[in-house]
């Protein structure tokens, strides 16, 4: 076999044309059937890459692993042309004199998530970096795609612009903007409003107990008030899509667009209904923080690796606060909603052992290989970015407002990050980032950043609250139970441990995960007997613990300890004085 060298001579002045096709003639399979087409090349080689991995999720997922079948050929002849697969996202071809190229390959989309490819009977979607080929060289050439759907039925939603007079013919200014813009192809039914002057769309894939004309209004609130914290919004036209799934939830944003996944059913129970309106306002406000105001090391994408930064905690973390406090603004729900929102945030943060050991900044830098990759083993060693971020980001919040009398906030910081980096999107270093929040709260802040950020101290949220005239309650349960650090899950009528703490009881004593609770103290424990067994005992107690870790029957003495809060709930202080009543009236607009 002739061995390829790659050229890496610059593009000729004559720009090549890139043109892809995209069909699905089988959904059943599974398949998209993608033709790409590099017209006027004047190189004797050809360079496909494909992505790693898609801007907004931070693992490395191999598109290429779903590639079935390859091949190359000249567009006039039908030639075959040599090419070699040199990496395994990379493929050169040797094009000889050959300047129009074709090249044909197939994708199989099984995976129903935001960030991936699904096509079946019902629908076709797909994100461009889990689909498309860039050229390297050419990534700011613009780009045709073809849609040819199975039926004359199916229609297609996306954000990018159609070509006049051409039926499903789109066209992207780049190759990120191709990435950035996810192609929803069926019989979705498709919704168009209006907010501030701009059009919207609102398009559904699936069936479920969702309200649409209540939803849209909702997302209208969204829309409104986040704009009003950036001034303007910053697209000509946006698009929604939404898949109803069976209990997958997610969201993925881009810069005209977003892709949402909810439970079908979770639209009329109203806590779950909030939880959708949160997710919504989340990827809406990534338009601007993430998909403009973004760090430095993302400020150009390199599809072929990892892109390694510590500020994805004000990425994910800040916009998930902003997702708890923009539905209260708008008024979809309440103070009470917000503070139980805010409470179970605090809980899974306080009951999340690696908050002592894993650092915030550290956290966002280790996304590509920790957040993704979650084992029974990761809330001992790991904190997430998104949910530490946003408890930093509250305290951010309060530290401000309190400085100066709720007359500046962190809004002030989003306003100063979109006028300073996001309009122009110029990319964003840590330093700068921590220079514009002092310039709005006019103190130094290094102590903080590097507490909370770069160390591991415990977030003081008492410190903070108590000008608010709010404070964090631990909520110890009505039957004293102590603590022995598992917990557990019921598999085909086992108990199986899914989680022991470090430190905890049940680790000292030598349980272990995966192994299943047989007995205490030579009783047998039922599937959800364990927290009744152990109301029978008391704090410093040692108890007979029976398992089988890996089929072998042990029992060992497990030694247990003081009862710990179960949750914690932020709650008013009792007789607040005005001053903390306006305070509190300031921030979230409701006494």
């Amino acid at each position: 076999m002739t061995k390829i060298t790659l050229d890496n001579s610059d593009i000729s002045e004559i720009s090549p044309i890139i043109a892809y096709t995209v069909a699905m003639p089988q959904p059943n399979s599974h398949i998209f059937e993608v033709n790409l087409q590099v017209s006027e090349w004047r190189k004797p080689t050809l360079e496909l890459v494909m992505p790693v991995w898609t801007p907004g999720s931070y693992l490395i997922r191999e598109y290429t692993r779903h590639i079935q079948y390859f091949n190359a050929y000249s567009s006039q002849d039908k030639t075959r042309l040599f090419n070699q697969k040199v990496s395994k996202n990379h493929w050169i071809i040797e094009t000889g004199n050959t300047n129009d190229i074709t090249i044909d390959y197939h994708v199989y989309a099984n995976e129903l998530t935001v960030r991936t490819n699904h096509l079946d009977k019902t629908h076709g979607y797909f994100n461009g970096a889990a689909l498309f080929y860039f050229i390297p060289g050419l990534d700011k050439q613009s780009i045709t795609i073809q849609i040819i759907p199975p039926t004359a039925r199916w229609k297609v939603s996306t954000a990018l612009p159609g070509i006049e007079r051409k039926i499903n013919l789109f066209q992207a200014g780049d190759y990120d903007t191709l990435v950035d813009s996810p192609f929803e192809i069926g019989t979705q039914d498709v919704y168009t409003f209006e907010v501030l002057g701009k059009s919207h769309q609102l398009v559904i894939w699936g069936t479920g107990n969702i309200q649409p004309v209540t939803l849209i209004e909702d997302i209208k609130k969204i829309i409104e008030v986040e704009a009003k914290l950036y001034e303007e919004l910053p697209y000509d036209q946006y698009l929604f899509i939404l898949h109803l799934s069976e209990s997958n939830l997610g969201g993925l944003e881009h810069k005209s667009s977003c892709s949402l996944i909810y439970p079908r059913f979770g639209f009329r129970d109203k806590d779950k209904y909030n939880r959708f309106i949160q997710l919504v306002a989340h990827e809406f406000f990534h338009l601007w923080n993430v998909k403009r105001i973004r760090p430095k090391a993302l400020e150009t994408f390199d599809y072929d690796q990892e892109n390694y930064t510590k500020s994805l905690w004000f990425l994910e973390g800040t916009t998930s606060y902003y997702d708890t406090i923009m539905p209260l603004r708008a008024g979809i729900y309440n103070i009470a909603n917000f503070l139980d929102i805010l409470s179970k945030d605090i809980t899974r943060y306080l009951n999340t052992p690696g908050r002592k050991i894993h650092p915030l900044s550290e956290s966002s830098f280790d996304a590509w290989i920790k957040l993704y990759r979650s084992d029974a083993h990761s809330d001992n060693f790991q904190i997430s970015y998104y949910l530490k971020g946003k408890l930093v980001s509250l305290l951010l919040d309060l530290l401000i407002r309190i400085h100066h009398d709720n007359q500046r906030s962190l809004d002030n910081v989003m306003s100063q990050m979109w006028q300073k980096f996001g309009k122009q999107e110029i990319g964003f270093t840590p330093q700068q980032l921590q220079e514009t929040i002092e310039s709005v709260a006019e103190i130094q802040l290094q102590e903080f950043f590097t507490d909370y950020l770069d160390a591991t101290e415990d977030l003081p949220f008492d410190d903070y609250l108590k000008p608010f005239g709010l404070k964090l309650q631990p909520i110890l349960d009505s039957d004293i139970i102590p603590f022995i650090g598992i917990r557990i899950k019921s598999e085909n009528s086992k108990e199986i441990i899914k989680f022991v703490e470090a430190g905890s009881p049940a680790e000292i004593g030598g349980i272990d995960i995966n192994d299943e609770l047989l007995a205490i103290n030579g009783i047998r424990v039922n599937p959800g007997q364990l927290n009744d067994r152990l109301k029978d005992y008391h704090s410093n107690d040692t108890i007979s613990v029976t398992v089988f870790h890996q089929d072998q029957l042990r029992t060992l003495p497990v030694t247990l300890a003081d009862p710990q809060p179960s949750r914690y709930e932020v709650i008013y202080i009792d007789y607040p004085s005005s001053e903390q009543k306006q305070k509190l009236m300031d921030w979230l607009g409701q006494e």
